[in-house]
């Protein structure tokens, strides 16, 4: 027992940092009032750009390549979105097409339907002291992002709730029209946040590619920009909720691979498509438990209008 616990233990850190950084992107940009559901396709861009750049450079500065390339994406969201003041829902999902298509395109037009060729994944970090403790050693040979966003998170609690920068992010989510009254922009405000949260999701397609698998596959991200969201939804719009939203979907896909590799006999008995969609299953659960309870930004969704005011 103790043997499984520790596999899903260390399944989970391996494949939620992806989640976690998507969804922290998701909350910088909700937050200010934009809505990200472009995160999918912003995940896929900063993925297979990762890759791409990983065949020709060390896979660190590949990574800062697929960060760059998920900003990109969410600066035409942003002008979507902030400029022309579209419905942001609409730009998100033809933002998501987009990069489906583009990336499927681009995949097969270079390389091969399957994917691009193997990289070098990112190296992992071994804790001194944890690699013969029962358990705990579930935490060491995990890549440094790993590290990272478990750190993030509280980071980007403390810069949200105690500093100008983060006070004014969430009052351009609440009230737009009073944070212009103090002379601020609105529209800088929201483009910073979208940006910020495209280069914060390009960076966990980035990891996909880069650390969980060793090259950029057909269906990556594979719906995770999506759980993404709903971990920022489920999470009520706070970096502390949308992270342990996160490693509970993380959980999930840690556990349908462990039930698929530990009792293989179990497959007999479910579907094995019901074990694929575990993880997806228990984002439409969660999401259903919570109901109506909200606690949105305000202003959230809605484009600003200076002559409104």
């Amino acid at each position: 027992m103790l043997e499984l616990l520790e596999a899903l233990l260390f399944s989970t850190l391996d494949a939620a940092p992806a989640l976690i950084f998507a969804a922290l992107g998701g909350v910088l940009s909700e937050r200010a009032g934009v809505v990200n559901v472009g995160l999918e396709g912003q995940m896929r861009v900063g993925a297979f750009c990762a890759a791409v750049a990983a065949l020709s450079m060390p896979t660190p500065l590949a990574v800062m390549v697929g960060m760059v390339a998920g900003a990109g994406l969410a600066s035409v969201h942003g002008y979507l979105s902030i400029r022309w003041r579209s419905d942001q829902v609409v730009s998100g999902m033809a933002i998501n097409l987009v990069a489906m298509a583009g990336g499927t395109f681009l995949l097969e037009a270079l390389y091969s339907p399957n994917g691009t060729p193997p990289i070098a994944q990112l190296p992992r970090w071994t804790l001194p002291g944890l690699a013969e403790v029962p358990l705990l050693r579930a935490l060491s040979n995990h890549p440094s992002l790993a590290y990272l966003a478990l750190l993030l998170p509280f980071v980007f609690h403390a810069v949200l709730h105690h500093t100008p920068v983060g006070l004014r992010l969430r009052a351009v989510g609440e009230k737009p029209h009073a944070v212009a009254t103090l002379g601020l922009s609105v529209a800088a405000l929201r483009w910073g946040a979208v940006v910020g949260g495209g280069l914060l999701a390009g960076l966990g397609g980035a990891v996909l590619s880069t650390a969980v698998l060793d090259r950029f596959e057909q269906h990556t991200p594979a719906g995770l920009g999506f759980m993404a969201l709903a971990a920022v939804v489920f999470g009520r719009w706070t970096p502390l909720g949308a992270f342990a939203a996160a490693l509970f979907f993380s959980f999930g896909n840690a556990l349908r691979i462990g039930l698929a590799s530990s009792a293989p006999g179990l497959l007999d008995v479910i579907p094995q498509g019901f074990l694929l969609a575990l993880p997806y299953l228990l984002t439409l659960i969660l999401l259903a438990v919570q109901g109506q309870r909200s606690s949105a930004p305000a202003a959230l969704g809605t484009p600003y209008e200076q002559e409104s005011r």
